[in-house]
């Protein structure tokens, strides 16, 4: 019985999002990406941040009142993905095969999705930020279960590495929640569509995948890793993280309005008349710093948690290396097609693709 409620866990849990979101107050506001056909602008109704807050509180009641163990998501942990699986599966075939075909290939249309921007109620839930919303929160409890369990069975030879482990990755959620216009601003909602890439990727992936720092050390004791480790690890956590907020939110400013100084950086730029580009700031560094931030940030994680010679830490890094470096490269070509000789010019001012001085 406990398999089987582990199995229906993740749907029960997106759908408890999902009626918090669309019932739980929040602010609208005019995102970057147009309908389809049309100059209006869409609309988003974001409350991600107390939905995650709400969410947690509802699962640490539900853990006070012993309904469930506090390490109840790691005992079903897998069970729990296969559910997850699952809903992934059934979510993707139903955002993409009623609607009309982009590519005359069904895999690829069922891997990179049909629609651009579905919304229901006119933005009250949109399905991009209800996916992202679900993976953050599912993700979270996740992970304070995995550290719960460790705290239960490890005793005195606990792991301190990977309870800071678990608040950097709970920084990161709250961090992404807490700017949640700004990401309507990124690759994901102007480039993308929704199926299978995105839609599973939400559901089944970030929120399990995201743990594998925490799921394969959790039942084991301290490595005995050194403070300054930790310390580092930490360190390279928060610059990689002053890499990528910084990227993302002098971007939100500069499409909000190109005249603003952000950090007290007055914006530089190139044009060609009809379009602009930005030149300056983080985004001199190199065209995707950003993408270097995310990496860095999972690195600086997996360093705190403290075993290093193990391999199974490090596919979360390494998934994000798989992801943004042929991203980076997608979206190069993407805009040269979309700048034209202005991208030419952008490129000799900006020649560097992720890494300054490197790549």
């Amino acid at each position: 019985m406990e398999n089987v409620l582990g199995f229906f866990a993740p749907g029960l849990i997106y759908l408890y999002i999902f009626i918090l979101n669309a019932i739980v107050p929040g602010r609208w506001v005019i995102g970057y990406v147009t309908k389809t056909g049309t100059d209006e602008k869409l609309k988003y109704r974001l409350n991600g941040l107390l939905v995650l807050f709400l969410t947690v509180a509802s699962w640490t009641g539900l853990c006070y009142a012993d309904v469930l163990a506090w390490d109840w998501f790691y005992i079903i942990r897998w069970p729990a993905l296969l559910g997850a699986i699952v809903f992934g599966l059934v979510f993707s075939l139903a955002i993409v095969v009623p609607y009309p075909k982009v590519k005359n290939n069904f895999l690829v249309d069922f891997f990179l999705g049909r629609l651009d921007n579905p919304q229901l109620w006119g933005g009250r839930i949109d399905a991009k930020m209800w996916l992202y919303l679900v993976g953050a929160v599912m993700l979270e409890i996740n992970i304070l279960s995995f550290a719960a369990h460790h705290y239960m069975t490890a005793g005195t030879e606990a792991n301190i590495g990977l309870y800071i482990a678990t608040g950097l990755l709970t920084f990161f959620i709250i961090d992404y929640l807490t700017f949640e216009e700004v990401h309507l601003y990124t690759y994901d909602f102007f480039a993308e569509k929704v199926g299978f890439k995105l839609g599973w990727g939400c559901i089944a992936f970030y929120p399990f995948f995201y743990t594998i720092p925490f799921w394969s050390t959790s039942d084991l004791q301290s490595p005995g890793q050194s403070p300054f480790l930790i310390a580092l690890g930490v360190l390279i956590f928060f610059g990689s993280w002053g890499l990528s907020r910084g990227a993302n939110l002098q971007k939100y400013y500069f499409k909000r309005d190109p005249t603003k100084r952000f950090l007290g950086i007055q914006p530089e730029t190139i044009t060609d008349g009809k379009r602009t580009l930005l030149v300056n700031g983080f985004w001199g560094l190199s065209r995707h710093i950003n993408y270097l931030g995310e990496i860095g940030m999972a690195t600086g994680i997996v360093i705190a948690v403290g075993y290093l010679l193990m391999p199974w830490p490090w596919l979360y890094p390494l998934y994000y290396v798989a992801l943004l470096f042929p991203r980076q490269m997608d979206d190069d070509k993407r805009c040269e097609s979309k700048y034209g000789p202005l991208w030419q010019t952008y490129l000799k001012k900006v020649p560097y693709r992720i890494i300054p001085g490197v790549y």
